[in-house]
């Protein structure tokens, strides 16, 4: 009998009774992770085999960071244990460095790299220990690594004159320098465009018929479908399935992320049809910064449309370049037929464009500031600081909307910050309302708040809908939507796919287009 803890000369490792099987690298087994109250892993399995691309996918909240943060050391685990190939016995990974000096190693979005050194400096940077380095001996050994894995940079040149998508290649070069067996891009092509990614692409094929083991974070059906072995799926914290790509659809995969089967799905209660108004605004080719497809969007006077799709899918990016909230780079708008110029968010509200922005911590609120404060924030804004509201006036303005949305706080002197979440998000909403929009863009503005005050916004909406308002609507919860919107733009890999209204609007379309990505619901699996 053996024991857990002992070395034996046999193809596979024996574990309480389980092994890892021949060419497995990983084994996470029984992960949970509680954060106070809230369940971010709960018993989840993940296995990574040499020489293969897992995908790891799932929705925001679904708990693929926490894993990853468990498997590289940020996170301690409550429970569970972890295997690598070569160890006797299970691992526990206490921090970064231990997880690099277990030949595992993290490639983040954000590039964690000195833009100002070399490449080579960036490559080798904090690993000599000698305080005499020959800079030619080191010059010609990132050289050698930059040209066995294609990387096209010269040594020499500042990392700062790189694309973003060859920094990304250079991190991934002085990981495999440091000898990691498993490799974890954590979604490495949100900001390249086709030709980067698939250079990057290349690279993980490069690494892979090495023996790489890599787990591949992305939220891109395309990409996963392009150069994913397998792929892992968690939902709410749990592990729903662990897949072949060839042996599950698009459409299958979908379903399985949003937690809905094809034949399970409900179709619209949603929105009755009814006439819409004229054309409010129409953008035509609209570029960003954010490195989204061109896209064409139309919106009528009292209708409530949205953008639907995975996290990641670009209905933000597309909402905030409507607004001017990230650079916008090309295109043209119209406002009641007539050319405008929208670059920038006091461009937008001048236009009587209002946006409340899916963060509303980081761009919403003002945690310090009043609830009468942060009211009257953006009419003060359209008006201009230079000539400011008297006190009566603003007193007024908060009052008639503290009633008006029932937002509730001890006083409109109360910093905003003391209020729920729910009330918080209500502030947000006065503070658009009082600039009097022709068209309010709502990102996933009920995400995070008690039922009463969901129900509260969903009714508010509707009701400025009907008095003739246009209504962009962004939520990750489909049943939501349906319920809320006449017409969906679908946003598949940072494109415009597909547009569904009246009785094309249900769950089982909506997951077809976004997984074959074909107009008017008819997409292929």
């Amino acid at each position: 009998m053996f024991r857990c803890g002992e070395s034996h000369d046999i193809p596979a490792l024996i574990f309480r009774g389980n092994y890892m099987k021949e060419n497995t690298i990983l084994e996470m087994r029984g992960i949970s992770r509680s954060f106070l109250s809230v369940k971010a892993l709960q018993n989840v399995d993940f296995t990574l085999r040499k020489g293969e691309i897992m995908a790891l996918m799932g929705e925001n909240g679904a708990g693929k960071s926490t894993l990853i943060k468990i498997l590289t050391g940020v996170y301690t685990k409550d429970s569970g244990e972890i295997y690598l190939e070569g160890r006797s016995g299970p691992v526990e990974i206490s921090s970064p460095q231990m997880a690099q000096e277990l030949g595992i190693s993290t490639v983040y979005q954000e590039i964690p790299l000195c833009s100002n050194l070399s490449v080579a400096e960036n490559i080798y940077a904090g690993r000599h220990k000698k305080r005499l380095i020959s800079w030619r001996k080191l010059n010609e050994k990132a050289e050698k690594l930059l040209t066995s894995l294609g990387i096209p940079a010269s040594p020499v040149q500042p990392l700062g004159s790189c694309s973003v998508a060859v920094q990304q290649m250079i991190a991934i070069a002085r990981a495999v320098d440091m000898e990691c067996s498993i490799l974890v891009p954590d979604e490495p092509t949100s900001s390249l465009d086709e030709k980067e990614t698939e250079r990057l692409f290349e690279l993980m094929r490069q690494l892979k018929a090495k023996g790489t083991g890599i787990i591949f974070v992305t939220h891109f059906l395309d990409q996963v479908y392009e150069v994913c072995d397998r792929v892992t799926v968690l939902r709410d914290g749990r592990l729903t399935g662990e897949y072949s790509v060839s042996d599950i659809s698009k459409v299958q995969l979908v379903a399985e992320m949003l937690g809905r089967e094809l034949s399970e799905a409900p179709a619209a209660a949603a929105a009755e049809e009814k006439p819409v108004g004229d054309v409010l605004y129409h953008g035509v080719n609209i570029r960003s910064s954010e490195n989204i497809a061109p896209f064409e969007l139309t919106v009528h006077k009292g209708e409530i449309s949205g953008f639907a799709g995975l996290l990641g899918s670009g209905r933000s990016e597309c909402v905030r370049a409507v607004f001017g909230a990230d650079k916008v780079t090309g295109g043209t708008v119209y406002m009641g037929g007539k050319a405008v110029t929208i670059r920038k968010p006091s461009d937008a509200i001048k236009q009587g464009i209002a946006y409340l922005s899916e963060d509303r911590k980081a761009e919403g609120i003002i945690g310090e500031l009043s609830v009468r404060e942060n009211i009257i924030l953006a009419l003060q804004v359209k008006k201009g600081f230079f000539r400011p509201f008297s006190k009566t006036e603003a007193e007024g303005f908060a009052a008639e909307y503290i009633k008006a949305l029932g937002i509730k706080t001890a006083s409109a002197d109360t910093p905003v910050k003391e209020l729920s979440g729910g009330n918080q998000q209500k502030v947000i909403l006065a503070r658009w309302l009082l600039t009097h929009p022709g068209y309010l863009i709502l990102d996933e503005p009920t995400r995070g708040i008690d039922i009463g005050a969901k129900a509260d916004i969903q009714r508010l909406v509707k009701k400025l809908a009907d008095d003739g308002m246009s209504v962009t609507f962004i939520s990750s919860e489909l049943e939501e939507m349906l319920s809320i919107c006449s017409r969906l733009f679908i946003m598949r890999d940072r494109k415009m796919v597909g547009e569904l209204s009246g009785s094309q609007l249900s769950e089982d379309n909506i997951m077809k287009t976004i997984a074959g990505g074909e107009r008017n619901g008819e997409g292929t699996q």
